[in-house]
């Protein structure tokens, strides 16, 4: 892939399936700039004290900020990687928080007409990288890294969010879809496996239909 070459690309996955850790490793070995959640997030605190009463503004600040973020990727002359995508804000998260009544009715529309109007004017992405990885090793990987915040999250959470990523992804079209098994290529301790994970990377940004990943 020549350097000249701008590319978006953005990372989906559960939580603990390794966005940030692989957002950060392909953007250091591709001379990438990379994008990061939003980490002075007014609502976040409250949310997690009273999810009913903030959920709809926390999700309506996510939707602004990773809209902007996206904006000034593709407008910036360098090529970007993205942690975490703003589809996953409606299509999982916002979804979940329907599912399991912290969001009602009249939000739930409420936020999807903005995020559909917001949606048709952003710019396609080059390629979704999607992370997946068995829910007990995401589990295993939550409970390691010991935030405060993930504390009450639970299998039975993580198996609802994985429905609705097998879902979204199945009907997924903005742009190509790379698929990495994060629970079998440990990319973060093992540099042949982070190498692996470039090479595939750049084969299915240069237009390669069906790139598989071979046993790790």
């Amino acid at each position: 892939m020549a350097k000249s070459t701008k590319r978006l690309v953005l990372v989906a996955g559960n939580i603990g399936a390794g966005k940030t850790s692989l957002t950060q490793m392909i953007g250091e070995q591709l001379g990438w700039q990379m994008g990061f959640e939003e980490v002075d997030n007014p609502y976040l605190g409250r949310f997690y004290q009273d999810m009913a009463a903030w959920a709809f503004h926390l999700q309506v600040f996510h939707l602004g900020h990773r809209s902007r973020q996206m904006i000034a990727a593709a407008q910036a002359p360098e090529s970007y990687i993205l942690d975490r995508s703003l589809y996953e804000d409606f299509h999982i998260f916002t979804r979940a928080l329907r599912q399991i009544g912290d969001l009602n009715a009249e939000d739930y529309a409420t936020y999807e007409s903005v995020y559909d109007l917001v949606v048709e004017q952003l710019p396609k992405p080059d390629l979704l990288l999607y992370l997946k990885a068995p829910v007990p090793a995401l589990l295993e990987r939550i409970q390691q890294r010991g935030r405060s915040i993930e504390t009450g999250i639970t299998a039975d959470y993580l198996n609802l969010l994985d429905g609705f990523y097998e879902e979204w992804i199945a009907s997924y079209d903005l742009s190509p879809v790379l698929t990495i098994p994060s629970g079998a290529w440990d990319y973060v301790n093992k540099p042949a496996h982070i190498q692996i994970v470039v090479q595939k990377i750049q084969e299915k940004l240069a237009g390669k239909e069906h790139v598989l990943f071979p046993d790790s």
